[in-house]
């Protein structure tokens, strides 16, 4: 989904992630202004690899719990950046904050996701 998007990382560390979205045929909805589910598609996707880069890989995997969005301005075309920082960092679960900007800094989404860790099963 993050190649169909054109989502790409800039950024991965413990305290920021940060990600770019073309504004773009396969992200506009059909009144020709960004999608919502593609705001939300970014968001999550952030969020996402925050917290695998904060979890042990070999022994504990992350997914997605909840997730919500507030679209605050339309956009219809260029490039929209979404910066994500960790509002809690547990052991069970990670709270993201996350707020889709565009090239002036304009505000277009602000979203809050949960992302839940869980543990590898061993088999014997």
């Amino acid at each position: 989904m993050l190649e169909a998007l054109g989502i790409e990382f800039v950024e991965i560390n413990a305290e920021r992630v940060e990600a770019t979205m073309p504004v773009h045929d396969m992200t506009r909805q059909p009144a020709g202004l960004l999608h919502g589910g593609a705001s939300v598609v970014l968001a999550e996707s952030v969020a996402s690899i925050g917290s695998w880069n904060l979890v042990d890989r070999e022994k504990e995997f992350v997914v997605g719990l909840e997730i919500n969005a507030n679209h605050i301005r339309g956009k219809k075309d260029g490039i929209v950046k979404a910066v994500g920082t960790p509002v809690h960092k547990g052991r069970t679960t990670m709270v993201w904050d996350i707020q889709i900007t565009d090239e002036a800094d304009k505000l277009i989404c602000i979203s809050r996701c949960t992302i839940a860790v869980r543990t590898h099963e061993t088999t014997s």
